[in-house]
């Protein structure tokens, strides 16, 4: 369940490991960026991007990965936020991080309505953005609610939002990475055989953990099963029209960690969706 009131905390957590976290994403993305999350957002935001003068808003960019990436593939203009000044200094850090002026950084903290009301002012000026993205971040925030009031007045009427997290099944879940060894009595071959057990989905408090191993401070994780993540959408009249799950393939094993996500190709580890207002 979400908790509202973990909303400075869990912002706070992003302030301090900023400057880590860049330095395992870096410039041009992580595994994850390249094999799972690029991909998608390629196929969800194509015909949008591909829109003359397309204009977008996207949430917590942390160091501006995806800025660049929408800048580099058509986006006219891109207003980056993020709730910390810490992720915002840290996109600013690349050389021509701006596109030639065709991005900007600002700070917005989603969990706060108060935030949102300049850019709401924006949007009406511009007749709304064509794409609102948000990348592997909902799930380090702790209240869907102002950023779900705030999307059909911030939206284009045929724009869309666009957003991708950690899989709420197999990874904000409540589980455990199995590893069972067994061999073939007749050749000898040793077979690895992954799997997850779910403990608890429906009903699981905040946590803290990792995203890079070594970060200053562990961060928040805010799980939500599918009916309250995609519900809180709903509720505000939008409609859902895309859903992926991406997952790691063979080719991408890493042999000498067992327990490594990338080894388990049959369990997806991101979920994307894209909404579009219903009117």
């Amino acid at each position: 369940m979400s908790a509202p009131h973990l909303s400075k905390e869990a912002l706070s957590t992003w302030e301090v490991n900023a400057e880590f976290w860049n330095s395992g994403v870096g410039e041009h993305g992580n595994k994850y960026w390249k094999q799972l999350q690029e991909p998608s957002l390629q196929r969800l935001l194509g015909p949008n991007l591909s829109k003359q003068g397309c204009t977008v808003l996207e949430l917590a960019t942390g160091n501006g990965l995806c800025a660049r990436w929408l800048a580099d593939n058509g986006a006219a203009s891109i207003i980056a936020t993020d709730g910390t000044f810490g992720m915002l200094e840290q996109a600013k850090k690349y050389e021509n991080a701006d596109r030639d002026g065709r991005i900007s950084f600002s700070k917005l903290d989603v969990t706060d309505a108060n935030d949102f009301e300049p850019l709401v002012e924006k949007a009406a000026e511009i007749g709304g953005f064509d794409i609102i993205l948000m990348n592997m971040s909902i799930m380090d925030v702790a209240t869907l609610d102002p950023l779900a009031d705030a999307l059909p007045k911030l939206l284009k009427k045929d724009g869309v939002f666009v957003a991708t997290i950690l899989h709420p099944v197999f990874f904000t879940s409540t589980y455990s990475r199995n590893i069972e060894i067994t061999f073939d009595p007749l050749t000898g071959e040793q077979h690895i055989i992954r799997s997850k057990v779910i403990r608890e989905y429906l009903h699981v408090k905040p946590s803290k953990g990792v995203f890079i191993v070594g970060q200053p401070t562990k961060q928040y994780y805010f799980h939500r099963p599918l009916h309250e993540l995609l519900g809180v959408f709903f509720k505000r009249g939008l409609a859902l029209d895309a859903l992926e799950e991406p997952s790691f393939t063979e080719e991408d094993a890493v042999p000498e960690r067992v327990e490594a996500s990338c080894n388990f190709p049959q369990l997806p580890a991101i979920l994307s969706f894209r909404f579009k207002r219903s009117a």
